[in-house]
């Protein structure tokens, strides 16, 4: 395939997914929001099967009751706990399960019910303020690693230059205070740290992402957009911004 057309098929599919995304914050329905979230967490889970080489299919039936419970019970971490739990307890009665089969529901169960939480207790809005953040951030280090990157960030991702990496948290930390101070009327300076940390662990999202590819000797995570790969591709930053967002919020008593 060419390069143009490889180009061409990421603008169509990012299009496709922005669309789709305003509709869904537009609509504002809860329901749809959980559905949404809940479909791409099926295929992130399934994609992280393959990336930790898990050979049981355990991750799908404690994945599926975690986040069925969650859409009803208002503290989703705490269903995540329990199906940890009671994870352990099979692993230690039947010792069929695969250890690692727990893993899926570390990464990227985690990321995702956070993701979920943000919106319950903050609304669209919280969600709109962390698609910025992280979106800046990507962009951000994507540009300024093309027009001065020099310095390499981790062996993990070589590709990743210390200059871009700055850049990215300028750019997501830039736009995050705007959009938290306007939108989210929190303080500046609470703005200010929570998007700084934000766009920080959003860098780290991708880089595990990237970790996680490398170790499996794969390219992308998936094959289910065209032009970007997996869902896991498109996530992965906001899987660890999500939960930073959340905590420091509740620590700035918001």
């Amino acid at each position: 395939m060419s390069q143009s057309s490889e180009h061409t098929k990421r603008i169509q599919t990012a299009a496709a997914l922005l669309a789709g995304l305003l509709v869904v914050g537009l609509l504002d329905w809860p329901w749809l929001t959980w559905l949404v979230l809940g479909v791409a967490y099926y295929f992130a889970v399934d994609e992280a099967v393959t990336l930790f080489r898990i050979g049981d299919t355990a991750p799908y039936p404690f994945g599926a009751a975690v986040w069925l419970v969650s859409g009803l019970y208002p503290h989703a971490i705490d269903v995540l706990v329990f199906a940890l739990l009671i994870f352990a307890a099979l692993l230690a009665y039947r010792r069929k399960l695969e250890t690692r089969s727990f893993l899926p529901l570390l990464y990227p169960t985690i990321g995702l019910l956070y993701v979920w939480m943000l919106y319950r207790e903050y609304g669209m809005i919280a969600l709109g303020w962390m698609l910025v953040l992280v979106a800046l951030t990507d962009i951000g280090a994507y540009y300024t690693g093309r027009a001065i990157g020099k310095t390499p960030f981790s062996p993990t991702s070589p590709n990743k230059t210390l200059e871009g990496v700055a850049g990215g948290v300028i750019a997501g930390t830039i736009g995050g205070t705007i959009v938290a101070t306007g939108w989210m009327e929190i303080g500046f300076f609470a703005a200010l740290f929570i998007s700084l940390i934000g766009a920080k662990f959003s860098i780290f999202g991708d880089l595990f992402e990237s970790y996680l590819k490398r170790e499996a000797g794969v390219k992308d995570s998936g094959t289910i957009l065209p032009g970007h790969g997996g869902v896991l591709d498109r996530i992965d930053g906001y899987l660890f911004a999500a939960p930073a967002l959340y905590i420091l919020l509740h620590l700035f008593g918001y």
